[in-house]
């Protein structure tokens, strides 16, 4: 009790603090308003809404626009190029024939239910080293065209595949997340990771299978008309194709980027001293950094799924371009989810969710969690959530078991997951990917969240009376 009594004397609540609050429902509200009814363009409405939330919480003129640029710079150098590189590799995936092989294949070995098993299976294993951006942007073209020729709705096969990589993303080391928050509460890697993967596999058959079945109801559509710059309408013109990719070469090239994210994973796990670690780990970190490791998925790509089933040089040149027109107007929507992400952090709004967790008076594990959502709902960021929610109960922690600590940092993981929304640069990637409408999304990919949050958190719970 000395550590939580110790952390309510830091800061007190102020009405400033209500007031930043207030203001940033209102410039989420904004957002909304000025896409769903007056139909202006999400990037616009994304600068307005960060506009009035940096004037009207009081923040400098000049700190308004710099705030807006640091967001949008940090989503777009590192989600901006790899949606780019996902692009390049997703064209070829589809022009050369790699992608209706891997689906051919998906649909040959299996049908309704046990395809959305099997998409939900692919789902988790590349999800488990890749950041869910990347995973989503390499499995586009295999969702969008499953869906297409096994006549499913889109929710059907999408929000399996959004599950499996949302959950992993939030809750299984070796993702960023999960890793912030053993470290700061000192968990152990180990016990997590296998907690993780206890609570993960349960949160996903519920939020991913189970949940699609509803969300195709209340979204019933088909595949988009274009999807990450691929047209799903058409099939895709092979004339130029003289020899299609195998399957097994057409998949090896997909989970090329896995391999490579894995080994970095596991060489941090074999050798976790960066300082004494031999050369192989050196190497592993750099070729499994995300950036490095799509970079060389493009080029395996160019020469499987290009040279090797017949494009010259200067046609494959013309197909990565083509690529990158489409996703113009996603990679501007991103940057300014980011920027507004930012301009919600830059004007005290996270401060004054940390104030009110400090003087809170509740079980750890349930303190964690209720922070990480008050964050996640407040700024958007999952990172954010995550390291502010772990860096206030770490006090309390220290009092833990290893296994107890490994669970709070599982519920810090559950919370910073609630509820996707406008603050989110991951919600405008899922709608402008797929297609759908500001009220669609909210109606899958953030309900889907909410599910996987609370879900999670309930087995988090559950293993805690029990262990």
């Amino acid at each position: 009790m000395k550590a939580l009594e110790t952390a309510t004397e830091v800061q007190q609540w102020t009405a400033h603090d209500t007031q930043l609050l207030v203001v940033a429902a209102l410039g989420i509200a904004l957002i909304v308003v000025l896409i769903a009814k007056l139909k202006m363009h999400p990037f616009l409405a994304l600068v307005l809404g960060s506009a009035f939330v940096g004037l009207a919480s009081g923040v400098e003129l000049g700190k308004v626009i710099t705030n807006f640029e640091d967001g949008v710079g940090g989503v777009l150098k590192e989600v901006g190029l790899l949606i780019a590189l996902g692009a390049m590799l997703g064209k070829l995936l589809a022009d050369s024939g790699g992608a209706n092989r891997v689906v051919d294949t998906l649909l040959a070995k299996a049908s309704g239910n046990k395809l959305v098993w099997m998409i939900t299976l692919v789902a988790v294993i590349i999800g488990l080293p890749m950041f869910f951006e990347i995973g989503l942007v390499l499995l586009l073209p295999v969702i969008v065209l499953v869906t297409q020729r096994s006549k499913m709705k889109l929710m059907r096969i999408a929000i399996p595949a959004l599950a499996g990589l949302s959950v992993l993303h939030g809750l299984v080391p070796p993702h960023p997340g999960p890793l912030i928050a053993i470290s700061a509460v000192k968990a152990e890697l180990g016990t997590t990771l296998g907690l993780g993967i206890l609570v993960a596999i349960p949160t996903v058959i519920i939020c991913g299978p189970l949940f699609s079945r509803l969300a195709a109801r209340w979204v019933p559509v088909d595949a988009p008309a274009v999807a990450g710059g691929i047209d799903t309408q058409h099939t895709a013109d092979l004339s130029d194709v003289k020899r299609q990719p195998s399957f097994g070469v057409t998949l090896l090239t997909i989970i090329f980027p896995v391999v490579l994210m894995l080994l970095k994973a596991l060489g941090g796990i074999i050798w976790p001293d960066a300082a004494t670690a031999p050369g192989i780990r050196i190497f592993f970190d750099f070729v499994g950094q995300p950036l490095v490791a799509m970079t060389l998925a493009v080029l395996l790509a160019i020469v499987t799924f290009g040279y090797a089933v017949g494009f010259t040089g200067t046609r494959i040149t013309a197909k990565l371009g083509e690529s990158l027109g489409p996703i113009a107007a996603i990679l501007l929507i991103v940057g300014a989810g980011g920027g507004f992400k930012q301009t919600l952090i830059g004007a005290g709004v996270g401060d004054a969710v940390k104030k009110w967790a400090e003087g809170a008076n509740m079980s750890v594990l349930v303190l964690g969690f209720i922070v990480a959502v008050a964050l996640r709902l407040a700024t958007g960021s999952a990172t954010v959530a995550t390291v502010t929610a772990a860096g206030i109960v770490a006090p309390l922690a220290s009092s833990l078991s290893p296994t107890h600590a490994a669970l709070l940092a599982l519920a810090i993981g559950a919370g910073s997951l609630f509820l996707s929304h406008v603050n989110d640069a991951g919600f405008w990637l899922v709608k402008e990917l797929f297609g759908l409408t500001v009220g669609q999304t909210f109606k899958t990919w953030s309900v889907m969240e909410t599910l996987i949050s609370v879900v999670g958190f309930g087995f988090v719970m559950l293993l805690s009376l029990v262990l």
